[in-house]
């Protein structure tokens, strides 16, 4: 089939060097005057890969969106609202509600700052019903994937039919799916992956690495009591989503968030885009909405916002008094 891949980043040219491996039509719309698009276009590669002639660019969004009827979105999660209201403007099929059988499959993690909204909520405040909606997240980096190296994702769109649709059409030899059956569990357990993934980066710049299996245990049941209050299933959180990303978010030489909770420590810049600083400050929004407490993403914002010194904030994470409903 074809596919169009809307972004030009790390993970957007992954995904077009996969689709077209796989034998899709590619088409990679790129914003005007980006230059990691323009590089791409130009050159055909990039620092992890290289894309085969097949693939095509544009940055015009209608010929993007006339490419096909399925639409990979990878750009960040904090300009997802400005993406879909210029689509909006630009799309007449949008303005009239004529964009049927059309599906954007959302490829990022995050949650909306400041109001707390999973992506998928964002795409349906601006575009309604218009359109199909589905995610695609897990653990997965580029450099791994380019090494041979194979990983399980998951999609889910809270429709099963079109979940299976999208699954078995993206499947290839180095991604196995999931079916997702729970929408809220997916988008915000992978989400929080990546506050967690802060907090672990955290550790390792202070060298209290060895609280990695607490930060484990600890942020998986936080978030799974988040995610039962929002009406999703905690179990969800258990699998690929979110403890099953772990490894490449909390441990990774790649994660982009554990690398920028290593530089927060050290008082160092970091210049790529760590979704989970804007994640930790939605989160605390939906844990006040919610009643549900979040120790470890709220000592995540307050290291951010430099409330205190980095050790003392997660020393008295760690060593805070026990509470039964840990486990419960």
């Amino acid at each position: 089939m074809n596919l169009t891949i809307f972004g030009s980043g790390r993970w957007a040219s992954f995904l077009a060097w996969y689709a077209a491996a796989s034998g899709h039509g590619v088409l990679i719309c790129g914003r005007e005057g980006s230059a990691s698009f323009e590089s791409l276009r130009a050159a055909r590669r990039n620092e992890w890969l290289a894309l085969p002639e097949t693939v095509r660019y544009t940055t015009d969004p209608a010929e993007a969106w006339a490419h096909a009827d399925t639409l990979l979105v990878s750009i960040s999660a904090q300009q997802l609202r400005a993406f879909c209201e210029a689509l909006r403007k630009t799309l007449p099929a949008l303005q009239t509600g004529a964009a049927a059988g059309k599906t954007l499959v959302l490829c990022m993690k995050g949650l909306e700052d400041p109001t707390g909204l999973r992506l998928t909520q964002v795409v349906g405040e601006t575009l309604g019903d218009t359109v199909q909606t589905a995610v695609w997240v897990g653990p997965g980096h580029p450099q791994d994937f380019m090494a041979g190296v194979p990983n399980c994702m998951l999609i889910d769109s809270g429709d099963a039919e079109l979940t299976r649709a999208l699954a078995d059409s993206l499947a290839g030899p180095l991604i196995r799916f999931y079916y997702g059956e729970d929408l809220i569990g997916a988008e915000v357990g992978a989400a929080a992956k990546n506050v967690v993934g802060i907090a672990a980066g955290m550790l390792d710049g202070l060298g209290m690495d060895a609280l990695k299996g607490v930060l484990m245990a600890r942020g998986a049941r936080e978030i799974s009591r988040l995610v039962g209050a929002l009406g999703g299933s905690q179990l969800t959180v258990y699998g690929v989503c979110h403890l099953g990303d772990y490894q490449a978010t909390l441990f990774s030489p790649y994660s982009h968030n554990r690398a920028y909770g290593e530089c927060i420590v050290r008082g160092e810049d970091y210049p790529y885009l760590a979704e989970g600083a804007a994640t930790a400050r939605s989160l605390l929004r939906l844990s006040e909405r919610t009643g549900v407490e979040l120790p470890i993403c709220q000592a995540v914002a307050r290291t951010i916002a430099r409330e205190k010194p980095p050790r003392e904030i997660l020393t008295d994470l760690f060593i805070r008094s026990t509470k039964a409903e840990f486990y419960v």
